[in-house]
Formats: C-alpha cells, sequence, structure tokens
C-alpha cells in the first residue's frame, strides 16, 4: 500500500468519527434491538482496527526495530 491512500484512510477516518447525524435518534434498530448510533460506533471500531493493524503490518518504521534489537545486543553482552 501507499503511503497517501493510508493517510486518506486515517484522515477519513477521523472525519467519519464525529458522528453528528445519529445523535437524536435512537431508530431504526440494526437487528432489531440495537439503537442506530451504537452500531455505528462498533462498526467505526472496527474499521478503525482494521486500519490500526494495516498500519502496523505495513507502514512500521523497520529502523525502530534494529534500533530496539540493536539495544537489546549491547545490554546482553
Amino acid at each position: 500500500m501507499n503511503r497517501p491512500l493510508l493517510v486518506a484512510v486515517a484522515a477519513a477516518l477521523y472525519v467519519l468519527h464525529q458522528d453528528l447525524w445519529l445523535w437524536r435518534q435512537a431508530r431504526p434498530l440494526v437487528f432489531g434491538f440495537l439503537p442506530i448510533g451504537l452500531a455505528y460506533h462498533a462498526a467505526y471500531c472496527v474499521a478503525v482496527a482494521l486500519l490500526m493493524w494495516t498500519l502496523t503490518r505495513v507502514a512500521w518504521p523497520g529502523h525502530l526495530e534494529s534500533a530496539v534489537e540493536e539495544k537489546t545486543r549491547d545490554v546482553h553482552r
């Protein structure tokens, strides 16, 4: 994945976190019992968790890992 796409997805999720359109209504109920605002927030949390998983798998800076390994090697000498 390329960096601009990941930044755009993170920015879009940041904007979508501000749930202004479902504040004052509990209907319709999702699955017959879950208020729409709570269902939206649950779906949002899943989307953010997937984004964070993707960021740690794809965009994690490798130099941080090598620095930790280097420090660990120095301590164990």
